[in-house]
């Protein structure tokens, strides 16, 4: 490798059979949503993972939305979400009046510290939401009691989570309601795109007629009633159904993606150990209840202070390597409209992060000189 060398923070997987699965959609007339290829989508994850009932959806964002709509989500509601994760999170809350609660991470994990979450439970309290930060698990055991003994709705964000699981049980069997995402840089993609899991039986019809315009459609399309009206208050959230057999090319070949995805996530976490050992970064945990499902690779920087100029000289060297997020506790919007406060484990993970190239096809030699670069330059 030499110094002309570009590698991408992310380049998406896509193959022929991806291109032609569109071209079968489109050909074979299934354009709109809910068609042949959502199905297949939904009966993929259903029979894989054994959701009891899965919607297809324009984006995790969108699945988010409805999620706060089946849990009856309005103004005088507090929802307790994680400060460090994507707007998304919060925004669907927000948008129907609740106030959002922020909750500090753990200290080892950027993922919700279920004690700080019980601090913050009030009598307002409607729903926890909670994200597994890069695929790692939640711990569930603690936040799924803490729902059940304040009788609160539990919304997994399991954006990253694909695949993943918490002791044997996959992620997004946990809450009433789980979200997923297939955008461009997660492990299964269709450029946009994502999936609400609805875990609760007495939501499924809901569920259906939010997801359709408010309409009971979908019972219509499967024979159960003559005509179909406005039952619901709802939106247009299922995509098109060439996006879906975008996606079902893609599933149908996961077996692969997560292999080769799961070999960069440990080719790194090998080759940064010694940097580790010397205690000048600190690798992602691997809780003994948590499993690695390839959604990205991460590091914290000990001194945050060369955070900055470390991937400034990445950036030089070829490498696009990223931080994220920034706290939603400290940004413009929230602080417009409540009292600054602290989450210290958030911000630490916030300033110390970096997060390095991460996709199908990286191959060894590159991350070999994204790491000797690291190295280099942390041990200068």
């Amino acid at each position: 490798m030499h110094e002309k060398v570009k590698v991408p923070f992310n380049k998406p997987y896509v193959g022929p059979s991806e291109v032609l699965a569109i071209l079968r959609a489109a050909l074979g007339g299934s354009l709109a949503g809910n068609g042949r290829y959502t199905r297949l989508c939904q009966q993929y994850f259903e029979e894989k993972f054994g959701f009891p009932k899965t919607l297809l959806t324009t984006s995790c964002t969108d699945a988010l939305e409805m999620s706060a709509l089946l849990a009856d989500i309005g103004p005088g509601d507090e929802v307790i979400v994680p400060s460090y994760t994507f707007v998304s999170t919060a925004n669907a809350f927000v948008l129907r009046g609740a106030r959002v609660i922020f909750a500090d991470t753990l200290p080892d994990i950027p993922n919700l510290d279920p004690a700080d979450v019980q601090r913050r439970i009030t009598p307002r309290t409607k729903a926890i939401v909670l994200v597994h930060y890069c695929g790692i698990a939640c711990p569930m055991d603690e936040f799924t009691q803490l729902a059940q003994k304040h009788n609160l709705v539990l919304i997994e964000d399991a954006a990253h989570a694909f695949d993943s699981y918490y002791k044997g049980k996959p992620l997004g069997s946990f809450g009433q309601l789980a979200t997923f995402s297939f955008h461009e840089t997660k492990n299964i993609i269709s450029g946009e795109g994502g999936l609400l899991v609805v875990n609760d039986p007495s939501k499924v019809k809901k569920a259906e007629m939010i997801w359709e315009k408010g309409t009971n459609r979908a019972a219509f399309q499967r024979g159960e009633t003559d005509t179909y009206t406005w039952m619901e208050e709802g939106s247009s959230y299922l995509p098109a159904d060439i996006l879906a057999a975008f996606l079902f090319a893609q599933l149908k070949k996961s077996a692969f993606i997560q292999k080769q995805r799961k070999n960069v996530w440990w080719s790194y976490y090998e080759k940064l150990k010694p940097l580790e050992e010397k205690g000048l970064i600190g690798l992602p945990q691997i809780p003994s209840y948590a499993t690695v499902n390839g959604n990205f690779f991460y590091f914290t920087l000990h001194e945050v202070s060369r955070r900055n100029e470390l991937l400034h000289q990445l950036k030089k060297a070829g490498i696009h390597a990223v931080f994220h997020y920034l706290p939603l506790h400290q940004s413009p919007y929230y602080l417009q409209r409540h009292a600054a406060e602290s989450l210290p484990h958030t911000e630490r993970f916030a300033a110390s992060i970096v997060r390095l190239p991460f996709y199908v096809g990286l191959k060894e030699k590159q991350i070999r000189y994204i790491c000797n670069t690291v190295k280099n330059l942390l041990q200068a």
